[in-house]
């Protein structure tokens, strides 16, 4: 059984990290994992979280209070926590290439095992972290040990560089060319950051609600040029030109 380790330690403003021991099997960056949040039935769902990071026997979440049952899984205790996982697709892992990582809010995640992955293989990882606002930054530390370039946007300027991904990528990618540009965070950001590689391959992270995780209720269905796609089996890591953004709600 899934151990919670210790306290979710806050890490910025409605922001948990959650350190699970845990011996989950193979995973890749981009996967998920599913968590029951309470021993009842009030929430009945589990909540979905991309994996933040992976150590021996170590898996760590990143949680975003956002109603009851993230709000209760943020004042959970350490011991037993019922987890299944890692489910969906990950992000491909190239070796020896030129890489932009471009995420925002909660979808930074998932971005920071992914450069530790790429990290290994001998890429040369540009990375755009864009928040809010100061109050809303994680683990930055983090992510600069990872990247050869980092770079920090908020929305307000409260740290980094006042504006919004998609135009900080569009800065880059008119003058460079990356071998795999990978995007996660809210549907409207990547839709334009998407739109602004430039002639670089993209690979998305949708963010859907994943009611069930493994492709039973369909409820997280999306529309790509290959027909409507189940995220939480067939994603959720697509390529950024299947996917019909206008069918994404904002």
């Amino acid at each position: 059984m899934p151990v919670l380790k210790e306290k979710p330690r806050a890490v910025a403003r409605d922001h948990y990290l959650l350190e699970i021991a845990w011996d989950a099997g193979e995973s890749r960056p981009g996967q998920f994992v599913a968590v029951r949040v309470s021993e009842g039935t009030d929430p009945l769902l589990r909540r979905p979280f991309s994996i933040f990071s992976r150590d021996p026997g170590t898996v760590s979440i990143l949680v975003r209070t956002v109603g009851k049952g993230t709000g209760l899984l943020a004042l959970r205790e350490p011991g037993a926590i019922d987890v299944i996982g890692p489910l969906g697709t990950g992000f491909s892992i190239l070796r020896d290439a030129r890489v932009l990582l471009a995420g925002g809010g909660v979808g930074n995640a998932p971005l920071y095992y992914l450069a530790r992955e790429l990290k290994k293989t001998g890429c040369d990882i540009t990375c755009i972290y864009g928040a809010r606002s100061r109050d809303f930054i994680y683990l930055e530390d983090r992510y600069r040990e990872e990247c050869s370039r980092f770079i920090l946007t908020t929305d307000d300027g409260s740290a980094g560089e006042k504006g919004m991904v998609p135009d900080a990528a569009d800065r880059l990618l008119r003058d460079e060319r990356f071998d795999m540009v990978y995007i996660c965070g809210p549907a409207a950001m990547m839709k334009a950051t998407a739109a602004r590689a430039h002639g670089s391959p993209v690979e998305v992270s949708v963010e859907n609600y994943f009611g069930c995780g493994i492709g039973i209720c369909a409820g997280c269905s999306i529309e790509t040029t290959d027909g409507r796609k189940r995220a939480c089996i067939d994603g959720p890591v697509f390529t950024g030109t299947s996917v019909i953004w206008d069918s994404m709600p904002d």
